[in-house]
């Protein structure tokens, strides 16, 4: 006959423990409710936490992986978390002297933007290792050798033409050939508008970015370069018809010429200051100066300026290569006024939103 046992000997203690009843500790057992909570606080916790800014990295690892055959080039160790892209670029010239930091592009994943050079290396890091992907962006140039560079060939290119070497034109039809007026206003014309970029290169402009790809400076300078000497050769032709209206056409052209330079680096200035003193929270607003007064209508003023100065020259000298050049200029420059008002839309929309990008209605 089996016995009935007492709920309150050992077995049954255990039989209620693995059923999830409550567990009577003793005084002799090892494993005390002390213990038990060191256990569980010494393990950790349940999620990991993912934010890195705040841990104390000394340093950290880059590791340069070829974006194109994914294979590593080589790590940069001992990187402060202070540093950025671009002392990234100059330890990673160091280690591979072949690449210098200008035609280094980085990047955080392989089809991601370019990472700016200013961007901060713990900014982008998840762990004590960053990958980022490489690529050649090839020989570059800078901005301002890029601007000298494309504007003082057509400065020079035009003196040329002027002066009428004899290796262009015939002597013998230059010196019988009485030259008009606007052959002299167009060559101070043109030379004015090249000096103006040119200071305004050295002296106003102020760029975002240090380099360009070199290939962009050749597309440019056979662009201006080419046009120059087109358009040269027909102004300071011996041969060559002045405009129909004669005087007032000149006159006028000349005049909206002028006023078009002087409103276009007037604007230059507006847009040189703002960025100097760093107020970039709301749109440049037109001045006292009346030349600014277009931002009341337009986002991109300058470009507006720029296509009527050589609007004005094609009236002034009455010449198809000059025509086909400003055609070309004003499609140039709608497209750029297109996308900078995009850009002007996403920052100063309450500002931007009743402007035109160039001209005015049409575009």
């Amino acid at each position: 006959m089996l016995k009935r046992q007492n709920p309150g000997t050992p077995e049954r203690s255990r039989d209620l423990a693995a059923h999830g009843g409550a567990l009577s500790m003793s005084h002799n057992d090892s494993r005390s409710f002390f213990n038990l909570s060191q256990l569980v606080l010494s393990a950790g916790q349940i999620k990991p936490s993912p934010a890195l800014k705040h841990s104390k990295i000394t340093y950290f690892e880059v590791e340069i992986v070829d974006v194109q055959s994914k294979k590593q080039i080589c790590i940069v160790d001992k990187v402060p978390p202070a540093s950025t892209i671009l002392d990234v670029k100059h330890k990673f010239h160091k280690a591979c002297p072949q690449w210098y930091p200008s035609r280094v592009g980085l990047q955080l994943e392989r089809n991601g933007p370019f990472l700016k050079d200013s961007i901060n290396i713990q900014s982008l890091a998840v762990s004590s290792i960053v990958t980022l992907y490489f690529t050649d962006l090839g020989q570059q140039v800078g901005w301002t050798t890029f601007f000298l560079t494309e504007y003082t060939g057509p400065l020079l290119i035009y003196l040329l033409f002027y002066i009428r070497l004899s290796t262009i034109y015939d002597q013998v039809e230059s010196r019988k050939n009485f030259r008009h007026p606007v052959v002299h206003l167009a060559c101070f014309c043109h030379c004015l508008h090249y000096i103006r970029h040119l200071l305004e290169t050295l002296f106003v402009h102020k760029f975002s970015e240090g380099h360009t790809p070199l290939k962009n400076m050749i597309k440019g300078c056979a662009f201006y370069w080419g046009f120059t000497s087109w358009i040269a050769y027909y102004i300071n032709h011996p041969r060559y018809t002045p405009p129909s209206f004669g005087h007032k056409q000149v006159s006028y052209a000349a005049l909206a010429f002028l006023m078009c330079e002087a409103g276009n680096h007037f604007i230059n200035v507006a847009l040189a200051h703002q960025n100097n003193s760093g107020n970039r929270t709301c749109f440049p607003s037109p001045t006292y100066n009346p030349f600014t007064w277009l931002f009341l209508l337009v986002s991109c003023p300058n470009y507006t300026y720029e296509a009527g100065s050589w609007i004005s020259f094609t009236v002034m000298t009455q010449t198809l290569p000059v025509g086909i050049f400003a055609f070309l200029m004003v499609i140039q420059m709608s497209l750029w006024a297109q996308k900078k008002h995009k850009l002007y839309l996403k920052r100063f929309y309450p500002e931007v939103r009743r402007k035109a990008a160039m001209i005015p209605i049409i575009f």
